[in-house]
C-alpha cells in the first residue's frame, strides 16, 4: 500500500515526526512524508529538517504563504505535490490539515484515485467565510476516511456533512524524554502541583490560584511558560498572599520540563471554554502522564477524555469545587500512587508512537480497501 501523508507538523525531527518511526520498516507500506520546507507557528520560525532514518521517505517541499500568521494554518498549499502525486502514485493521501485549508482543497482536487483520510483536531463548530465554509463541505465529500482528535471533533466534520468512517486518534508521547525513572526535583512540604503552557487567561490559572488561596492545605504552584496574561497573573498572586508558594520560570527544552514534571504531586490543566476556546487535546497530560504523574483537569473540551483514570477532574471555573479536590488530595482521600500507576497505563494503552501509528495504518487500510470496493 503505497500512501502520501502531508503534514506542516512533521516539520521537526521531534515532535509529530516520530509517530511515523514504527511505520518505516513494515514491507507492505511505501510511506512518503511530506513537511514544508519553511513553517512559522506561535511566533517561531521552523525548517523542515532532513530525515535522520534513512527509511523515512521524506519530501520537503517549499509551500506558498508560509508567513501569513496564524492563516498559515489554513492558507498554504505545496506547488509540487500534484507532481510528486502523479509520481508516487498512492492509494492513500493522508492530509492533517482541517477540511477548509487551502492545502485540503488542493488534496481533494489533485488526489487522482487516492483514498483521502484527513486528520483534525479542530472541536468548534463554526459558520466559515466564503469560501471556506464551501471548502469544507467540498472536501469532506471527497473524504473516505476522517481520523478525529475527539468527539467533538467528530462533531464539527459530521456537521460539515461529512457521513463516512471515523477514528478517534490521540497524540503521541516521546517515552524516552518523558518517562518516570531519573532525577527530580526533591518536593517540599503540602501538596506540590505544576503547570506546563501558555500563560494566556482562557487555560484557568485565575481559578487555580483562587483555590490555591481556598484550600485548607498547603499547596504550592510552579508554572513554565510565558504569555500575555503572566502580568495579572502575578499581581493576582501578590492580592491572594500566595507570593512563597507560586513561582514562574520561563519556557524550558523537554527533558527540563520532563524532570520538573517528576517533582510533581500532580500537573494541571484547568483550561476554560470558550466561544473561541475549547481544548482539543492537552499534550500536556499525556507528557505528565507518562512521566508517572497524575493530573488535575477541568471539564473542559478534551480534558477529561484524555486524562481517563490517570487524574481527576473539577468542573471548569469552580474555584470552589477544586479547592476541595485538592484539599482531598492532600489528606490521601485520593490515592496518588494508584493513579499514577493508572496514569502510566493509560499512556501505554492510547498515547505511545506505537499505538498512534497502529491507528494511522488501520484507518489508511480501511479506506484503501472501501476505495478498492468502489472502484
Amino acid at each position: 500500500m503505497r500512501v502520501v501523508s502531508v503534514a506542516h507538523s512533521a516539520v521537526g525531527q521531534k515532535g509529530g515526526r516520530q509517530r511515523y518511526t514504527p511505520l518505516l520498516r513494515q514491507s507492505d507500506l511505501d510511506l512518503h512524508l511530506v513537511v514544508p520546507k519553511n513553517w512559522r507557528e506561535f511566533g517561531r520560525s521552523l525548517i523542515g529538517e532532513p530525515a535522520i532514518d534513512p527509511d523515512m521517505q521524506l519530501h520537503v517541499l517549499p509551500i506558498l504563504f508560509p508567513s501569513a500568521g496564524p492563516l498559515n494554518w489554513y492558507l498554504h498549499f505545496y506547488p509540487r505535490l500534484p507532481r510528486l502525486l502523479r509520481k508516487v502514485r498512492p492509494h492513500v493521501l493522508h492530509l492533517w490539515e482541517e477540511p477548509w485549508s487551502i492545502v485540503a482543497l488542493q488534496a481533494a482536487l489533485t488526489k487522482q484515485d487516492a483514498a483521502l483520510v484527513l486528520e483534525v483536531d479542530q472541536n468548534i463548530l463554526k459558520t466559515l467565510p466564503p469560501p471556506f465554509e464551501t471548502i469544507r463541505r467540498f472536501v469532506l465529500k471527497k473524504c473516505a476516511h476522517i481520523l478525529a482528535r475527539s468527539p467533538d471533533a467528530e462533531a464539527v466534520v459530521r456537521a460539515g456533512g461529512y457521513e463516512g468512517p471515523v477514528t478517534m486518534i490521540g497524540y503521541g508521547v516521546d517515552q524516552d524524554c518523558f518517562r518516570p525513572d531519573g532525577a527530580v526535583e526533591p518536593r517540599g512540604a503540602g501538596l506540590r502541583i505544576g503547570y506546563v503552557g501558555r500563560l494566556v487567561e482562557e487555560k484557568g490559572l485565575d481559578d487555580v490560584l483562587d483555590a490555591i488561596a481556598r484550600a485548607e492545605a498547603s499547596v504550592s504552584l510552579d508554572l513554565i511558560g510565558a504569555g500575555p496574561h503572566e502580568g495579572k497573573l502575578r499581581a493576582r498572586v501578590a492580592r491572594l498572599g500566595l507570593g512563597e508558594r507560586v513561582s514562574f520560570r520561563d519556557w524550558a527544552p523537554p527533558h527540563e520540563v520532563a524532570r520538573f514534571m517528576r517533582g510533581l504531586d500532580a500537573l494541571i490543566l484547568f483550561t476554560r471554554t470558550t466561544p473561541r476556546v475549547r481544548e482539543q487535546f492537552g499534550r500536556v497530560i499525556i507528557e505528565a502522564q507518562s512521566c508517572g504523574v497524575p493530573v488535575i483537569g477541568s471539564t473542559g473540551g478534551a480534558i477529561p477524555n484524555v486524562i481517563g483514570g490517570g487524574g481527576w477532574v473539577a468542573p471548569e471555573r469552580d474555584s470552589a469545587a477544586l479547592a476541595r479536590l485538592l484539599d482531598d488530595i492532600a489528606v490521601g482521600k485520593h490515592d496518588l500512587r494508584a493513579t499514577s500507576r493508572a496514569a502510566l497505563e493509560n499512556v501505554a494503552a492510547r498515547f505511545t508512537y506505537e499505538e498512534v501509528a497502529r491507528t494511522l495504518r488501520r484507518a489508511w487500510l480501511e479506506a484503501h480497501d472501501a476505495t478498492s470496493l468502489r472502484a
